[in-house]
């Protein structure tokens, strides 16, 4: 097996990448999607959240309040801190699972680990490859301007909460550039596939 990790800032072109290395016949695993999964009705963690920040932020399904929770912990990392001590172990371990699923249902396969929080939630999967989408900050503010419908003042405001991009690409091994055409991103992601799989095929 092989194991990439993607990451990359909000609207920085990374479920573009992801969505192409699929294409090329790559696993995909996604991390929000498990974020979501850990904290379906019924399991540790969402028991864990109710018993930090209440019962206010269930709905009356009892499903978590996403968007409740949100404006909860969003500008307060105390808050947020918590969140994340239960959030962050629940998807590594789920994480975990998918990626030996994926080996053991096929020892070749290449799996892309698409996880935005990769250097905040300190992943420590034994990546063969790492992979950061880049895109300014101006680029990802239009981004979720145009196509995400927020307002430039919520749009900076995320893009600026998350970890500085710095952090990011000083543990990348390969880097996307994302600011150009949609066309540009395909061809870099083309080639870092057709890499990959020249560098398994020597290894073989």
């Amino acid at each position: 097996m092989y194991l990439i990790g993607l990451t990359g800032g909000i609207a920085s072109g990374k479920s573009t990448v992801a969505r192409r290395l699929y294409e090329h016949g790559a696993v995909h695993i996604d991390a929000d999607q498990l974020a979501r999964r850990v904290v379906e009705p019924g399991t540790p963690a969402l028991a864990a959240i109710v018993e930090e920040f209440g019962t206010d932020v269930l709905r009356r399904d009892g499903s978590l309040d996403r968007a409740k929770l949100g404006e909860r912990v969003f500008g307060d990392a105390e808050q947020l801190a918590k969140l994340n001590a239960i959030v962050h172990p629940a998807v590594r371990e789920l994480s975990g699972r998918l990626i030996a699923k994926a080996e053991q249902e096929d020892p070749d396969a290449v799996v892309v680990y698409d996880v935005p929080l990769l250097v905040e939630a300190s992943v420590d999967h034994p990546f063969d490859l790492i992979v950061v989408t880049n895109a300014p900050r101006r680029a990802q503010v239009e981004r979720l301007v145009e196509n995400r419908g927020l307002d430039r003042g919520q749009a900076e405001a995320r893009v600026d909460a998350q970890v500085d991009n710095t952090a990011r690409l000083a543990i990348a091994d390969v880097v996307i550039d994302t600011d150009g055409s949609l066309a540009h991103t395909m061809s870099q992601t083309d080639e870092l596939w057709h890499r990959i799989v020249e560098e398994r095929r020597a290894r073989a």
